[in-house]
């Protein structure tokens, strides 16, 4: 069942073909995004499942992909599925978590699109994911692996929750190894948008993950 009353925001534009929906109570104040990439809708994590949400992505054509970054991005994953018979996409450690889904699990990465990937990034949960966009400029909805600091930097916040920090550290690792200044442009995070101050996306992004001391943030204490 789908709420009866519009509860949120409509979805702002924030990048070309990408939009940012209101945070949700019920993934923790997560932001859920929105992309259109090779003539594929892709949702990214759960918005709050409303009138608003449903009629935008009605709007939209529907949606081809719904993947989930971590777990307690899920939501009303299950809901959204069944309201759009779309994909559903979550890494294999955490595919568990919806058993009443039809889900498509991957280990290590999984292509959406010739320009979209999933990317398993583990630490802040054992399935924590990001998916990259490269169809126009460089893209990274990177969910809870790195959210923007009070600067609006990107970087892996230790929290009470957090699975594995070292672990974490060494995704982090792999993501400035595998791309480059040319192939990444921006950061998308999955919560504390209210850091970045209306900017809504993390400009410079590789810039500011080269930048990272991360012998230094392995020493980190639990801030949360």
């Amino acid at each position: 069942m789908v709420e009866s009353r519009p509860v949120s925001k409509p979805p702002q534009p924030i990048l070309d073909n990408v939009w940012a929906f209101s945070p949700n109570r019920e993934t923790l104040g997560g932001t859920a995004y929105f992309l259109i990439e090779d003539q594929t809708n892709i949702l990214i994590d759960t918005p709050a499942w409303d009138e608003v949400n449903r009629n935008f992505i009605e709007q939209q054509g529907g949606l081809d992909w719904l993947v989930i970054t971590h777990r307690e991005s899920i939501g009303n994953a299950r809901k959204i599925q069944q309201a759009t018979e779309c994909h559903l996409l979550i890494q294999e450690q955490e595919a568990y978590l919806i058993p009443e889904a039809t889900v498509t699990s991957f280990q290590q990465e999984f292509t959406l699109t010739p320009h979209s990937q999933m990317i398993w990034t583990p630490g802040h949960s054992p399935g924590s994911s990001c998916l990259y966009s490269n169809s126009q400029v460089g893209i990274l909805f990177s969910g809870r692996h790195l959210l923007p600091n009070l600067q609006g930097l990107p970087v892996p916040l230790r929290t009470a929750k957090t699975f594995h920090w070292p672990r974490q550290i060494q995704s982090v690792k792999r993501l400035i190894e595998q791309f480059s200044q040319s192939t990444l442009q921006f950061i998308c995070p999955g919560a504390n948008t209210g850091a970045l101050r209306g900017k809504r996306v993390i400009d410079q992004a590789y810039d500011q993950l080269a930048s990272l001391d991360l012998e230094a943030l392995l020493q980190t204490e639990i801030l949360l």
